[in-house]
């Protein structure tokens, strides 16, 4: 092969490497909605419960960050609902009905979520419960708390002692 040839073939191959990621990047581009809206305060709406409510296909991103085509039908029914007047609270709870709480970065509270609310700061306060507890109880072991032996009792004591060792030397 000639360096002619070998040039050609190399011009060739970056242009075809640069036409491929030519091709992903304008793939890779998701369609921009228009939309109009009758005044501000509807826009200001929309654009708000899409950034309030999540994608129900995607993990963690709301409707204005998702590119799934469910996104694209919810973004499309919530302005349908927002032309026709619908207040925010109906917009949501046509939505939980349909897609349920998963919709919500906020769920409701109800008994269904109250662990979701409730759980999160009751284990907190259990963990610090417990570290207290352990914390607490070798001072207590070693005497920290405790008050001193008095006279009599120390007497008892060395008496008991005295009895115990005299015991244990007349066993062996």
């Amino acid at each position: 092969m000639t360096e002619l040839n070998r040039s050609k073939l190399v011009s060739k191959a970056l242009l075809g490497l640069a036409l491929c990621m030519l091709a992903g990047v304008l793939n890779a581009q998701a369609p921009i909605e228009a939309r109009t809206f009758a005044d501000d305060e509807h826009k200001a709406r929309y654009q708000q419960l899409i950034a309030e409510l999540r994608c129900p296909k995607c993990l963690n991103a709301n409707l204005a960050g998702s590119d799934a085509p469910i996104a694209a039908d919810l973004r499309n029914e919530i302005y349908a609902q927002v032309q026709a007047g619908n207040s925010d609270d109906q917009i949501i709870d046509y939505l939980v009905e349909r897609y349920g709480e998963f919709v919500l970065y906020k769920p409701r509270l109800h008994v269904g979520t109250a662990f979701l609310w409730f759980g999160p700061p009751l284990l907190l306060l259990t963990g610090f419960y417990i570290a207290r507890r352990m914390l607490t109880k070798p001072q207590q072991l070693a005497g920290g708390d405790a008050e001193q032996l008095s006279e009599q009792e120390r007497q008892q004591l060395a008496a008991l002692l005295k009895q115990s060792t005299s015991t244990e030397q007349a066993g062996h």
